[in-house]
């Protein structure tokens, strides 16, 4: 398989490099050149696989020979040892719950999986060359990286969040592990976070002196792996209805993209929604047909505080760039606050399901859209477990939730952190560190 960037003036690459280089040197993220669809069959006896060999089946065609067939299905193997379970709210509504991992969110499935991939990669090496995993987090991908690349030989984690607006627990998952894995704590937005990495990969000051790589889904290897959950979910509810609609809660949009090329893969999905908060670049998009990114604003789906999505471009070269062919597979909403802290008084107290903010965002906008599309199977994504976000769920609902054993085990750990306000302080730790 090879890679081109989607600016369209830098030379193709393979896997490999594109998963080592994440940035394409003309600031373009990285697109397959060609998605082939997937066999009937595979569809039709998909009830019988199990998920390693779904994800498999549904991944190879975009790695190549670049990982051997055994390799790759024990990095499968490993990453994918932990339950998607879906749970029924309604007689046409179910949560795809993706929190079941180690940082309880679903970016652990992609990072993991980027992790392994280069660790198989240095390993092939025959002088080792460290690499460093620059990655911005807007609240879980930072915990995911940190715990996915910890220990990795060769592969230094550095990660940039914006202070005060990550939850705490979020926050003790970026800045506790040590070891491989540095925390900058940034006086900011998440956007701001999102264009020191991307100044950073283009930064010539800096080139010879670090090999640079992202674990933001810009990068293929966060990407793609994220569209085994809609091959899962397929499986879980085909004997409901073969055409399925997910809604996604989206901040940079790299899931909803995923499930996008699951969809080009030849699974049967009917239609995406797209739920977010008041960060409504996309949806707007979608009632005016002008693209126009805007400064972010804090809200409690803080993961959603993106104002300029990465992946967009990506849903966009997936439609070959065509609103109207877009827009007959995407619709949008958004939320506030308050529309979101109803919905999960609304789950909690009909549906007896404690959503965490992005879960009810999913769920408002799948509801908005099946009200007027009938007889449809729809599936919202819950992204993070609610554990994660204690302060901003009502009381009477977060008194409920019992701390998980992967939660518990990172309460007593200290916070170790360095505060920056700006790129020049980041670049000079890249260069004397």
């Amino acid at each position: 398989m090879r890679y081109f960037s989607l600016n369209h003036k830098a030379p193709e690459v393979s896997f490999q490099e594109a998963v080592v280089k994440g940035l394409a040197p003309d600031k373009g993220l990285y697109f397959p050149n060609t998605i082939e669809s997937l066999s009937e069959s595979f569809f039709e006896t998909i009830e019988s696989l199990d998920h390693v060999t779904i994800a498999f089946e549904a991944i190879k065609q975009f790695v190549g020979n670049e990982i051997p067939e055994q390799d790759l299905k024990a990095i499968l193997e490993d990453v994918l040892s932990f339950d998607f379970p879906i749970v029924e709210i309604d007689k046409n509504i179910a949560s795809l719950e993706l929190y079941h991992g180690p940082t309880m969110a679903f970016k652990d499935v992609g990072a993991r999986f980027m992790a392994r991939c280069l660790g198989y990669f240095n390993k092939q090496k025959d002088s080792q060359e460290d690499i460093t995993v620059l990655v911005a987090t807007s609240g879980d991908t930072g915990g995911a990286v940190a715990s996915g690349f910890l220990g990795v030989d060769g592969v230094e984690v550095v990660i940039l969040y914006p202070s005060g607006k990550v939850s705490d627990i979020q926050e003790k998952q970026l800045t506790t592990l040590g070891n491989n894995i540095t925390s900058f704590e940034v006086d900011g937005v998440f956007d701001d976070c999102q264009a020191m990495v991307k100044r950073a990969f283009l930064d010539k000051d800096l080139e010879g002196k670090r090999s640079l790589t992202s674990a933001n889904s810009i990068n293929i290897a966060r990407w793609l792996p994220q569209m085994f959950y809609y091959f899962f979910a397929y499986k879980a509810l085909k004997h409901k209805s073969e055409a399925l609609v997910f809604s996604v809660p989206s901040g940079n949009y790299g899931n909803i993209c995923a499930g996008m090329v699951a969809q080009k893969l030849g699974l049967p999905i009917q239609h995406f929604v797209t739920g977010t908060n008041e960060n409504d670049t996309v949806p707007e998009y979608l009632k005016t047909g002008n693209y126009k990114t805007k400064s972010s604003v804090a809200t409690i789906s803080n993961a959603m505080d993106v104002g300029a999505p990465s992946n967009f471009i990506r849903i966009k070269e997936l439609h070959d760039h065509d609103f109207k062919k877009l827009k007959t597979n995407l619709s949008g909403f958004s939320y506030s606050d308050e529309e979101t802290i109803e919905a999960i008084n609304y789950l909690n107290e009909t549906k007896n399901y404690i959503a965490d903010p992005h879960g009810a965002i999913g769920f408002l906008a799948l509801r908005d859209y099946l009200d007027s599309n009938d007889g449809i199977q729809g599936v919202f994504l819950e992204t993070a477990h609610p554990i994660k976000f204690l302060p901003v769920i009502p009381k009477q609902i977060a008194d409920k939730i019992e701390t998980p054993t992967q939660i518990e085990a990172l309460l007593h750990l200290e916070k170790k952190s360095f505060v920056i306000s700006g790129y020049e302080e980041l670049k000079h730790y890249l260069l004397n560190n």
